[in-house]
């Protein structure tokens, strides 16, 4: 089976900085890491090809800089990395990344099962998995928790739900989300560090993947960014003292002065 593992390289800190002039994510100077939602992707992309064969492709869509991130996940055991890199996908929205990725898939060509993590946790809209699968025209699941059986022309999941989980077959090829449930990632391994090291990455523009100038980047991104800004800084709360009948009390009494009820 080929799979393909899509990752994203996100800031490794809380203290994001934003551009006051593209109200887009500051990344020079900051570090780095694979987002850890796509780290539970690229283990279970390993796990099956250790059960059924194949290979596991790690393709990431970035500046330069990202080929630290697929290095990593060629040191726990990826076959094969690709980064697809143009100045012309900057600025680019969930929707232009998704077309973008979809568009170095179809480069890749013959794939079996595309992975992605749930969500990145720099965006958090969890919206470029289903998006790539709408631009290939293939099956998808989201939110998958386990996989229960992998035929050679179909795969069945659990999908987690809000209460219990939902058994899923679909067919192959098809594209399928994973939550932190679903594995324990590994560590790298020393064969796996030394290969990283010589690996050679495969470095894709838009001319390669035959990108539409009018679906990448920004002048492909519908969604418009007005404004970000730090939600202003509360202050810590009132502390009622006193024993439980008297805390009760004083609460309720002041809930009534602010209308609550």
């Amino acid at each position: 089976m080929n799979i393909v593992v899509c990752i994203k390289q996100v800031p490794a800190t809380t203290e994001v900085k934003i551009n006051p002039e593209t109200n887009t994510l500051v990344r020079e100077g900051v570090e780095s890491i694979v987002n850890p939602f796509d780290m539970y992707a690229i283990e279970e992309g390993l796990r099956i090809k250790e059960k059924v064969g194949g290979t596991v492709t790690v393709l990431t869509m970035g500046p330069p800089q990202a080929e630290t991130a697929l290095k990593e996940a060629i040191s726990l055991g990826c076959d094969e990395a690709v980064l697809v890199s143009d100045r012309a996908f900057a600025g680019s929205d969930t929707l232009a990344t998704a077309y973008t990725l979809a568009r170095s898939i179809k480069k890749i060509d013959d794939f079996d099962l595309i992975i992605c993590g749930k969500q990145a946790i720099d965006g958090d809209t969890a919206q470029v998995g289903p998006g790539i699968a709408e631009e290939l025209n293939v099956p998808c699941v989201t939110y998958v928790k386990k996989i229960e059986k992998i035929e050679e022309n179909m795969i069945c999941v659990e999908r987690m739900m809000e209460e219990g989980y939902a058994v899923i077959q679909l067919p192959v090829p098809c594209l399928i989300t994973v939550v932190k449930e679903i594995n324990e990632p590994r560590l790298p391994s020393l064969r796996g560090m030394m290969k990283a090291k010589k690996v050679q990455i495969t470095v894709l523009n838009a001319a390669d993947i035959a990108a539409e100038t009018n679906r990448i980047g920004q002048v492909g991104s519908p969604t418009l960014v007005s404004k970000i800004f730090a939600p202003p800084f509360k202050e810590g709360g009132e502390m009622i003292v006193g024993d439980v009948g008297e805390q009760v009390e004083e609460l309720s009494k002041k809930l009534k002065e602010t209308k609550v009820i």
